[in-house]
């Protein structure tokens, strides 16, 4: 079946479901796993009078929290005999980097928690999820 599994992680709860269940999965399946972590672009205009936090710091300190999710996911795999590798990328939106790490590492399932929005409230906000589920060709496994 599955053989290498993308788990992307935010940090946040729902992402800490889905990498259990990831992980599971990736032991009873003998697949592996890698971790991946998307890092936010600067947000804030080069011509701006106002920064609150200089682009070194926020970058330093983006990697710094990315490198804490992605060691969760590799003390987690680990502890369940799962091999995992990390990989992180910056990109504008996370779903374009979710697709990359998951073509560029040669995954053949991206697993992924979603937010369960329904109606006009996954219009508004959209969904990393729904953008990853209609602009990859690689299957995606909801896990909520």
């Amino acid at each position: 079946m599955f053989k290498h599994i993308l788990i992307p992680t935010d940090g946040s709860d729902l992402s800490h479901k889905a990498i259990a269940g990831g992980i599971e999965l990736a032991r009873s399946l003998g697949a592996r796993v890698t971790a991946y972590a998307c890092l936010p672009q600067y947000p804030y205009s080069p011509f701006s009078d106002f920064a609150t936090e200089p682009p070194k710091e926020y970058m330093q300190r983006c990697e710094r929290e990315a490198q804490d999710h992605l060691t969760e996911v590799e003390q987690a795999a680990a502890r369940d005999g799962v091999q995992c590798s990390t990989c992180r990328s910056v990109h504008p939106s996370p779903y374009l980097g979710i697709i990359e790490a998951a073509q560029n590492h040669a995954c053949d399932v991206i697993l992924m928690s979603s937010h369960g929005r329904r109606g006009l409230g996954s219009l508004l906000i959209g969904s990393e999820t729904q953008r990853v589920l209609t602009h990859t060709d690689i299957p995606v496994i909801v896990y909520r």
